[in-house]
């Protein structure tokens, strides 16, 4: 079963996610490092990591092919790629193998910055507009994973070829 992962701690479109989990009946990993209110619902399940960097090493460690991770964090995207998961950011923004590089050098270089006392601030706040291409980028995502690794079906139970005649 593919999964949507949360990097949940900072994730301004929480809500958006689990109305689109229900809609298609995936599970969703909210993991954390404290607990939080998770909608009451089979398909969600809390997982909480205190400590530094514990809840994107969590991710890491469980994410695969056909997954979704949902994070802003550039590190953490990295190590989903690698994995095979499609990495997501709260605005709608996916990161890819082409892109990644890049991605990382400039967090590096804004870091520098910030440092430096060069540069302060940080990303700009959530729109509507960011809301409305999240949810369509999340959509398009699950349909292309949904083609590309469909979920292996049960076979029948007395399959035609069954060797007891039944």
């Amino acid at each position: 079963m593919h999964v949507i992962y949360i990097d949940a701690d900072a994730c301004p479109v929480k809500d958006e996610i689990y109305r689109v989990a229900c809609r298609y009946s995936m599970r969703v990993e909210i993991v954390a490092n404290s607990s939080m209110r998770v909608p009451s619902n089979p398909l969600f399940n809390l997982v909480v990591r205190p400590g530094f960097g514990t809840a994107d090493d969590w991710i890491a460690e469980n994410t695969g092919l056909g997954d979704i991770v949902i994070t802003a964090d550039i590190p953490l995207a990295s190590r989903c790629l690698e994995k095979g998961a499609l990495v997501l950011n709260a605005k709608g923004k996916q990161f890819t193998e082409n892109d990644i590089g890049s991605a990382l050098g400039m967090r590096s270089l804004m870091e520098e910055l910030r440092q430096s006392n060069l540069m302060t601030g940080g990303p700009s706040p959530m729109t509507a507009k960011d809301r409305s291409r999240f949810l369509a980028k999340i959509d398009d995502l699950i349909n292309a994973i949904r083609k590309r690794h469909p979920l292996q079906k049960h076979p029948p139970s007395n399959p035609p070829n069954d060797p007891s005649g039944k």
